[in-house]
């Protein structure tokens, strides 16, 4: 059987904003006639608040904090009871104090079910100050580097980039490849998402999906290039 799966940010939407308003039109009626599923570092009620509620209640499953909190129908099915350990609370707490990304907007541990968002900047930037982040980060490869380190001092917590700004902290197999354990082997998995490379927090599943032959992945530029490659299953 074949199934689409799709990460939110970057893919389905613009980073941290609503999705296209004709491409959501399509996009239900896409969730009608296939088997869709969403997987994102997100919560629920953000997922929701970017896609809407229609989609969210109409595709299969809806896979938050990267698999730690499943949703169906809009009720909770699953959810992690993981916490980030304090020594590990600290040590990024350090990492955010050495910065020298000049700005500070607060929100910089966002806790949700069975992880840990961690962002420099602060989960409350404006767009503005996001995108100097961007720039920032981009010069300075600050996410990789702190992420890298961080997997260094603790073995078994994985530190993942996710989105623009943040990177993911979660046990080590609580990645998005853990939701594979809801698909038989015979399924033809189909993965969309924007962040494939080795440090991002969609290279977990596609991996998983590749080394076991388990279907197709597809890197996407962004929402648009997303819409373009689901036009050809019409």
């Amino acid at each position: 059987m074949k199934h689409f799966i799709f990460d939110v940010d970057g893919t389905l939407t613009p980073s941290r904003k609503n999705i296209d308003g004709d491409f959501q039109k399509w996009f239900i009626e896409f969730c009608y006639d296939y088997n869709v599923y969403l997987v994102t570092g997100s919560d629920y009620a953000k997922t929701v608040e970017q896609l809407g509620t229609t989609i969210c209640e109409n595709v299969q499953m809806v896979y938050n904090c990267s698999g730690s909190d499943k949703w169906q129908a809009g009720h909770n099915v699953e959810t992690s009871e993981w916490t980030l350990p304090e020594d590990a609370h600290n040590w990024l707490s350090e990492e955010l104090s050495n910065s020298t990304f000049p700005l500070r907007t607060g929100l910089h541990f966002e806790h949700r079910p069975g992880m840990c968002n961690f962002s420099v900047v602060g989960r409350n930037a404006t767009l503005g100050e996001r995108k100097l982040y961007v720039k920032f980060d981009t010069e300075h490869d600050e996410r990789n580097k702190i992420a890298n380190a961080f997997e260094s001092m603790f073995s078994e917590i994985q530190a993942k980039v996710g989105g623009e700004t943040g990177i993911d902290i979660f046990p080590k197999g609580n990645d998005k490849s853990q939701i594979l354990k809801d698909f038989d082997p015979g399924d033809e998995l189909h993965f969309f998402g924007d962040a494939m490379h080795p440090q991002g927090n969609d290279y977990p599943l596609k991996k998983a999906i590749i080394d076991n032959d388990l279907g197709f992945c597809y890197n996407v530029k962004d929402w648009k290039h997303t819409w373009e490659l689901l036009k050809t299953y019409e």
